[in-house]
């Protein structure tokens, strides 16, 4: 059965306790609403702003029976919940989001047929197990192209770019370890969009600002909001989210990754849940994607979105920081977040930086004055 609007002091219970899961507690501690995280590691950073938080894996089904106990609606910050523990929320009725969306997004080759069953246009590909099925996607497919297993990978990891066929090995030692794969066609794209929406749990759509995203060694750099794309590619991308929501039955926030080719989009990636090219939300806009989302889980109805006019979201890693703290005088107009990770290693996301303007050209001035040289 739907929830329906759960008001203040309720408690919604997170699984995972990342960065995503602080900036949702942090929206539903505004709202008046009471937080329990599940997550494995003591003090992560969604604890830190928790009422309680249950010390498991994802997959201890008793800890997720005790998370529902203590909950009166529950949600997620990745898709790589357990999905025996996802379907039983949803059976209690807690899971608002339900977990088809989960067990598609946690799949390449789930993914990319939910895709290909809302009529959305994707790069050619074809899953591969075998050196057999691999020599024939060369074939099929050729080279260029991009090889990713099928389940877990993020940031990068579990992915390799065919050049030529002296890149295979790689490919092979995937395949030695029984991995599925899905090998892509490359696309030569012009830029990638991020489309980030919230859809209600009667079907009713909000969709944020569409940004450009530039990535750095797989982890997205830098979302600059809006996006340098035509209206009609805008449509076309607004479109797709609108197919893929109806198709798997969207609730919540979620984003589409596109890249965009001339005035042509090919949807890449999909994520059941608020996202780091949304971050610049909090500021930039009336509504963040993760108020927006509780609204969504807890029944209230969605707010309309306004934009201040620019933004530019940073994302700060280990190997970074200095960049941009060993001069505050620069952070005049700069919004820090912070996740509270003890560890700061290279490559590991642990805050961002949002810089927010009335127009692209305020803009592109502000980003100066945070880069200058001294």
């Amino acid at each position: 059965m739907p929830i329906n609007s759960l008001l203040y002091g309720k408690t919604i219970g997170i699984i995972g306790g990342g960065q995503l899961g602080r900036m949702m507690a942090t929206a539903l501690r505004h709202m008046g609403y009471r937080l329990i995280v599940l997550d494995p590691t003591p003090d992560c950073p969604a604890a830190q702003l928790a009422d309680e938080q249950i010390v498991a894996q994802y997959d201890d089904l008793e800890a997720v029976k005790q998370l529902r106990k203590k909950s009166d609606v529950v949600t997620y910050e990745f898709e790589n919940v357990d999905l025996e523990a996802a379907r039983y929320l949803e059976a209690e009725g807690v899971l608002p989001q339900g977990a088809k969306s989960l067990e598609i997004t946690q799949d390449r080759e789930k993914e990319k047929q939910a895709m290909l069953d809302s009529h959305q246009p994707v790069s050619p590909f074809q899953i591969v197990t075998s050196e057999k099925e691999l020599d024939e996607a060369i074939q099929t497919i050729g080279l260029p192209a991009v090889v990713k297993t099928c389940r877990g990978g993020y940031d990068g990891k579990g992915q390799v770019k065919l050049k030529t066929k002296a890149d295979l090995p790689a490919v092979s030692e995937m395949l030695e370890r029984g991995e599925r794969l899905i090998y892509e066609a490359f696309v030569t794209f012009d830029c990638e969009i991020s489309v980030v929406f919230t859809r209600s749990m009667d079907g009713d759509i909000r969709y944020f600002p569409v940004g450009e995203n530039v990535h750095r060694d797989h982890i997205l750099h830098t979302t600059t909001v809006p996006a340098n794309v035509s209206e009609n590619v805008l449509n076309k991308a607004k479109q797709a989210a609108k197919d893929i929501a109806e198709t798997i039955s969207v609730v919540g926030t979620f984003t589409l990754e596109l890249f965009v080719k001339g005035e042509d989009i090919y949807v890449n990636e999909l994520a059941p849940r608020p996202h780091n090219s949304g971050h610049y939300t909090i500021e930039a806009c009336n509504v963040s994607q993760f108020e927006q989302h509780i609204r969504a889980i807890v029944g209230l109805p969605l707010l309309p979105v306004y934009f201040h006019g620019a933004s530019q979201m940073i994302n700060l890693l280990g190997d970074n920081l200095d960049q941009y703290f060993n001069y505050p005088e620069r952070l005049t107009d700069v919004h820090i977040h912070m996740y509270g990770k003890d560890d700061i290693k290279p490559k590991r996301k642990v805050g961002h930086l949002t810089i927010v303007a009335e127009s692209n050209e305020a803009l592109i001035q502000k980003i100066n004055d945070l880069h200058r040289q001294k």
